[in-house]
C-alpha cells in the first residue's frame, strides 16, 4: 500500500474522488477548481502586499 497525501492510502482517495464527482458533478469541478485558484492567488497577492509595507522603511511611507 502506496502512502498518499495526508497520510492517506490509495483506496481512500480513489472513494474521495468519487464522492466528489457525485457530489458536484463532472462539468463543475474545473470551475471550482478555477475559483480556488483565483481565491489563493488573490490571498497570496495579499499577503505580499502587507509583508512589502511592513518591510518599507517608515521615512518612505505616505
Amino acid at each position: 500500500m502506496t502512502p498518499c497525501i495526508f497520510n492517506l492510502g490509495t483506496g481512500e482517495v480513489v472513494v474521495i474522488v468519487v464522492v466528489i464527482l457525485l457530489l458536484f458533478g463532472a462539468k463543475r469541478i474545473p470551475e471550482l477548481a478555477r475559483s480556488l485558484g483565483k481565491g489563493i492567488r488573490s490571498f497570496k497577492s495579499g499577503m505580499n502586499d502587507i509583508s512589502d509595507e511592513i518591510s518599507r522603511p517608515a521615512d518612505k511611507q505616505d
